[in-house]
């Protein structure tokens, strides 16, 4: 199994950036495809981005693309998520999680291990 912890949560203002990270131990984490998850207070939690095993692949939800950029270095043990053009809506718990199949998707149960979070407020 695999442990997560993401960091790098804060304030910021409306259109800026911020990165968070997600540090595994356990097992490698390239034996896991990752993703980044949000929730805001009294939502469900959803999607925000995918990435594969090696890095090759990745998944945004609609309303990120062009703004969020997901990566990892499996060296590191790190998987990150780079957020520009940040808005109020942003705002949300972000969890990192990671999935043992080697297909890479979207849906919450489809993923097996998951982090504490890191909170994320962006005011305007």
């Amino acid at each position: 199994q695999v442990q997560l912890v993401e960091s790098g949560g804060g304030f910021v203002l409306a259109g800026g950036s911020l990165s968070v990270s997600c540090a595994a131990s356990g097992r490698t984490l390239s034996f896991y495809g990752m993703g980044w998850f949000r929730q805001a207070p009294g939502k469900e939690r959803e999607f925000v981005a995918a990435i594969s095993r090696s890095g090759g692949i990745t998944l945004y939800e609609d309303s990120v693309k062009g703004r969020f950029t997901i990566s990892r270095d499996n060296a590191k043990n790190t998987v990150y998520l780079q957020m520009n053009g940040l808005k109020p809506e942003d705002t949300a718990v972000y969890y990192c999680a990671a999935r043992t199949s080697v297909r890479i998707g979207g849906v919450n149960s489809e993923y097996d291990y998951w982090g504490q979070g890191t909170q994320v407020t962006v005011s305007s």
